[in-house]
Formats: structure tokens, sequence, C-alpha cells
């Protein structure tokens, strides 16, 4: 709760190996730089609030369902370590999409040799 405004962030949870919170926020849409701007809140609440000084910084997950990198990369400070946006899939892929996408990464480490 800030003064009267209360935000319920999706998923908290404390990383006892990194000794750290992790927030994920979980967006149906597109990323949006509200998205990028209200899971920044939540970092910098538990950061301020809830972490204690021997705890490492607050980890910021956002899931979406499309991403734009350039918005990212614009919303976020260049020297940004703790928040990270990611796509996420509806349906697993078929056996045939994975073998061809394994084939596919085979083929460039192959070239790149």
């Amino acid at each position: 709760m800030l003064e009267d405004d209360e935000f319920f962030a999706d998923l908290v949870f404390y990383n006892r190996l990194l000794r750290c919170f992790v927030i994920v926020e979980l967006k149906t849409g597109e990323l949006t730089h509200q998205d990028l701007g209200q899971l920044q809140m939540y970092v910098n609440y538990y950061d301020r609030n809830e972490k204690l000084p021997e705890e490492n910084p607050t980890i910021g997950i956002l899931l979406c369902s499309r991403k734009n990198d350039t918005l990212v990369r614009t919303t976020l400070p260049e020297s940004n370590t703790t928040i990270l946006a990611s796509e996420y899939q509806l349906y697993l892929p078929t056996e045939e999409q994975l073998i061809n996408e394994i084939d596919e990464v085979k083929s460039n480490f192959n070239n790149n040799k």
C-alpha cells in the first residue's frame, strides 16, 4: 500500500539460493511501457521496504504474449540488471517443430565453427 493506493503484484517469491525477492508479472497482451513501469515500482518497493541489508536486489520478471525489444531497451535504464521481460507461448510446440528447431540450432552451430 502506498498512501491510500493499493497495488498487487501477480506473484512474489523469495529465492533462498539467490537471497532475494522475485516478482513475476503476467500480461496477456503486448508489452507496454506502463507494464515495465508497474514492475519497476514493485521492485523499488521491495528493495526499499522489504529487503534486508544483507539480501540481494529484487528481481522483476515480466512475461507477456508479445514483446518489443526496442521498447524494453528504451524504457529500462541502461544499467538495468534486475528487470527481465520475455514472451511466453500459450501452447507447447509439436514434436516436429522441436526437431526442426534443434536441427536449425545444430546447423547454425556447425556453420559458426
